[in-house]
C-alpha cells in the first residue's frame, strides 16, 4: 500500500463520494469515486463516449449496494472534473484500471462495465488473471463511433486529432460536434430507446460534462477510435476466450446493427452467458437500471 500513497489523495465530499488523485505520465489527475454497500465487492465502470460519467452508474450502484460493496469510479481522460491536454491511449487506461483495482480497491468480486469499459475489463481479466471475479458486459463494444461506421480505421483519423488538440481551431469544432442538437441525434439514434428519455436536467448534466475542461481530448480519441483497447472482432472474441471467468453479456433488443452483431458473436463462447433485455439500445443500464440490476444481481450471487 505504500506505493498507492504515491499516487493516492483522498479528499471525503460528502458519505459516499471523494477524489482520488492518480498520476499517468507524471500529471497528476483528479478523479471521483462513489462507494456504498457491504459484502464482496463490485466494481462499476462507466463507459467510454464524450457523455460518460460515473454518474451513469449511479442507479446501478444505488440497487445493488444492499448485497454488496459497490464502487465507481471515473476514467481518466474522461469524468466530471478538469482534464489535462493528454494522448490519452489504450494502454494509459489499461495501467489505471489494474492500478485502481490492485492499489486501491479489494480484489474485486466482480466488475460491471458497459460499452467500450466492458473491453478494457476482459483484457484485465485476460492480463492479469486474479485481478478480477465475475464479469457482467452490458452492450460491450470494441470499436470506435467512426470506424463503427466507416467498417474499419482510416488513416486520416490522426489528421482530425490533430486538428482538435489545436488551441483555437480544436474547441470550436469540438463545440460544434457536441452541441445540443447534434448529442440529440446521437442518443437518439444509438443510445437511448426511449426518444424522449435525455432530455430537460439529463440532457443539460450530459451537455455539461462536454464541456468541461480539456475534454476534447479524450472524446476525439475514443470517436475516432484511438482507445480502441482491440483492433478486430477476432481480437475482441479471443479475449472473451481466454478471459478464463464467468462472463454474463447483457444488451437491449433495440441495440443498434452493428453492435448487435459485435454482442451476439460472443454468444458461442464457452463461458460466456448472454441475455437479451425486451428493450433498449447501448445505455440500457441508464434507461433501465432495474432489469439490468436484477439480471446482474442473479448472476453475481450464484456461488
Amino acid at each position: 500500500m505504500q506505493s498507492a500513497r504515491k499516487h493516492l489523495t483522498l479528499c471525503w465530499l460528502e458519505e459516499m463520494e471523494r477524489r482520488i488523485r492518480y498520476k499517468p505520465n507524471e500529471r497528476e489527475i483528479s478523479l471521483g469515486l462513489e462507494e456504498a454497500g457491504n459484502g464482496p465487492s463490485v466494481v462499476l465502470l462507466p463507459a467510454l463516449s464524450s457523455i460518460s460519467t460515473r454518474d451513469e452508474m449511479r442507479p446501478l450502484l444505488d440497487r445493488l449496494a444492499s448485497n454488496f460493496h459497490v464502487v465507481t469510479v471515473d476514467w481518466p481522460g474522461f469524468g466530471d472534473c478538469p482534464r489535462p491536454r493528454c494522448d490519452w491511449s489504450p494502454e494509459i487506461l489499461s495501467s489505471f484500471l489494474d492500478w485502481f483495482l490492485t492499489e486501491v480497491t479489494p480484489l474485486p468480486h466482480a466488475i460491471i462495465a458497459p460499452g467500450h469499459a466492458a473491453t478494457y475489463a476482459l483484457h484485465q481479466a485476460v492480463c492479469r488473471p486474479g485481478t478480477t471475479g465475475r464479469l457482467v458486459l452490458i452492450a460491450p463494444t470494441w470499436r470506435g463511433p467512426l470506424p463503427t461506421v466507416l467498417n474499419g480505421r482510416r488513416s486520416w483519423f490522426a489528421r482530425i486529432r490533430a486538428v482538435l488538440d489545436c488551441p483555437v481551431v480544436g474547441p470550436l469544432l469540438y463545440r460544434m460536434n457536441v452541441s445540443r442538437f447534434v448529442i440529440s441525434k446521437m442518443t437518439r439514434g444509438h443510445v437511448y430507446d426511449d426518444t424522449e428519455w435525455l432530455n430537460g436536467q439529463r440532457l443539460s448534466a450530459k451537455l455539461t460534462i462536454t464541456r468541461m475542461q480539456g475534454a476534447r481530448y479524450s472524446s476525439v480519441r475514443f470517436v475516432t477510435g484511438a482507445l480502441d483497447r482491440v483492433e478486430s472482432r477476432t481480437s475482441f472474441l479471443d479475449l472473451a476466450r481466454r478471459a478464463n471467468v464467468p462472463i454474463l453479456v447483457l444488451y437491449g433488443d433495440n441495440t443498434p446493427q452493428k453492435s448487435r452483431a459485435e454482442i451476439e458473436a460472443l454468444a458461442s463462447i464457452p463461458g460466456v452467458r448472454t441475455d437479451r433485455l425486451p428493450r433498449g439500445k447501448l445505455a440500457i443500464h441508464e434507461e433501465f437500471p432495474d432489469s439490468v440490476a436484477d439480471a446482474a444481481m442473479a448472476f453475481l450471487s450464484e456461488n
